[in-house]
């Protein structure tokens, strides 16, 4: 990853500033870390951008059916109670939590960890990295994530209070009772 060098200071900027960094640089997916680091997340190439929408569409497509939630994008920034900005690549959040939130904050950067999230590694991301992401979500109130990982062929499970689970690829991944009938097929990973 590059730094964004900005002649500003990143660390101390407030929620409102770094929502409007983010609308005045539309072009860049940036993200930030609970110390205010700014990070820039590189655009994916066209079998993780494939894959990813994979993960997305059958998410959105049980969330259609069941009406349980709201499924989001890795266009989304939430607000993490730890200070973090993030935009997991497909995220849900439970329809009565979304609802708590008011029009500003459902229209801005959602104050709220989403309760299930999907990280799918590209080949260049670092697995430390999201391993560190994955764990800030957990630490801001994360109920289940995965971490997809295609170059190790396998599956990094994240729960509350739990060692991290990891699943060989292929495998069948359930929602368990979070997101009741919600399967994912990896054997095409």
């Amino acid at each position: 990853m590059t730094p964004l060098i900005l002649n500003l200071d990143t660390v101390n900027l407030s929620d409102e500033q770094f929502y409007r960094l983010c609308r005045a640089n539309s072009d860049w997916k940036l993200e930030r870390t609970p110390t205010g680091e700014l990070v820039i997340m590189p655009p994916v190439g066209g079998i993780s951008g494939n894959r990813e929408a994979d993960l997305m569409g059958l998410l959105w497509l049980w969330n259609r059916q069941t009406g349980l939630g709201k499924v989001f994008s890795s266009s989304t920034i939430f607000r993490l109670p730890n200070g973090g900005n993030r935009s997991p690549d497909a995220a849900w959040v439970k329809l009565e939590r979304w609802e708590s939130l008011n029009a500003e904050q459902q229209e801005k950067f959602p104050p709220i960890c989403p309760d299930f999230i999907i990280e799918l590694r590209s080949r260049t991301d670092s697995l430390e990295t999201l391993q560190q992401k994955m764990t800030e979500y957990l630490d801001s109130g994360l109920k289940l994530g995965w971490l997809v990982n295609p170059q190790q062929q396998q599956v990094e499970i994240y729960r509350p209070s739990q060692a991290v689970e990891i699943v060989q690829l292929p495998s069948r991944l359930s929602g368990e009772s979070l997101l009741p009938g919600f399967e994912l097929d990896l054997a095409q990973f």
